[in-house]
């Protein structure tokens, strides 16, 4: 297994301090906080560790409150709201140096069978096809505000192997685009059968690239060109069908609207077979600097 994908897992694998109430710790991130798609993660294995192994995750519901410090530990709360029949509902808070970062709500299911229907997959080259990020970033360090952001982007993102169907927002700055963007990924390793970490691994990715369609639309290249400051302000999934976070997944992204400082991104997560696995709703904050 590779050891970036190791390191990742560890970081998964939480503490319990007290009934119901675990501890994570952080890693350094592109930015000066806590990357959103860890806290997700790392809440939704604390909520899943208090619930009956045959129930599995169906959607969940978060808000993003402060920045996290990456240098500090985060304890996770687990509220355990109801326990039904065939659904039981989890509430966890996220708390780091006395205040809350992060709550999240999350619903569990027994297996059972019934309707259904999907919308289709939309075309995509295979991945195999796609230039890796480490093919692809090093011809973007002249864009970069800071030569050794690419490299830093290299190394955030060494567990799991995203390759980009067209170019970056990054690799297109000044031209507008139509606000839609497709990324393949899997783990850089094979995984134990574990469908909580599954699914947590693949919200842990859901959070690196979806607000990439809003910048499309409007030419802007992102944090790392410096032309928009912004942060995820909530963040929604509802898991369809079963998937394997280290098998190929299409991530098809795109915005229907931006205004007011905010901006929105929405998403369908597909098998490489077609079967859509995951749908994402996604809210942040996305402004121009001011002049100074």
């Amino acid at each position: 297994m590779h050891q970036a994908l190791q390191s990742l897992l560890d970081l998964l694998d939480l503490e319990q301090i007290e009934q119901d109430i675990f501890r994570g710790q952080s890693r350094p991130s592109l930015v000066p906080r806590v990357f959103g798609g860890q806290v997700a993660a790392q809440a939704l294995v604390a909520a899943g560790r208090t619930v009956p192994g045959d129930r599995h995750a169906h959607s969940l519901h978060s808000y993003f409150l402060r920045a996290g410090d990456p240098g500090a530990p985060i304890v996770y709360t687990v509220d355990r709201i109801r326990d039904g029949r065939s659904f039981t509902t989890r509430r966890v808070v996220a708390v780091q140096h006395g205040q809350p970062i992060f709550h999240l709500s999350a619903s569990f299911q027994t297996y059972e069978e019934g309707l259904d229907h999907q919308a289709d997959m939309p075309y995509a080259p295979d991945p195999e096809t796609l230039p890796t990020a480490a093919e692809s970033l090093p011809k973007y360090a002249d864009v970069f505000r800071d030569p050794s952001v690419a490299e830093r982007m290299l190394e955030a993102r060494e567990a799991v192997d995203l390759r980009y169907v067209d170019e970056p927002p990054f690799g297109t700055v000044g031209q507008p685009r139509e606000p839609r963007s497709q990324v393949w990924f899997r783990t850089n390793g094979k995984l134990v059968d574990d469908p909580l970490l599954h699914v947590c691994l693949a919200t842990y990715v859901s959070d690196m690239t979806l607000l990439d369609s809003v910048l499309l639309a409007h030419g802007r290249g992102g944090w790392a060109i410096g032309d928009v400051v912004g942060a995820s302000l909530d963040h929604a999934m509802w898991f369809h069908r079963p998937f394997r976070a280290d098998e190929w997944l299409l991530y098809d992204q795109e915005s229907p609207s931006s205004s007011g400082g905010r901006g929105l991104g929405q998403a369908r997560i597909y098998t490489q077979d077609g079967r859509l696995a995951i749908s994402v709703i996604q809210e942040g904050v996305v402004r121009v600097p001011r002049p100074r």
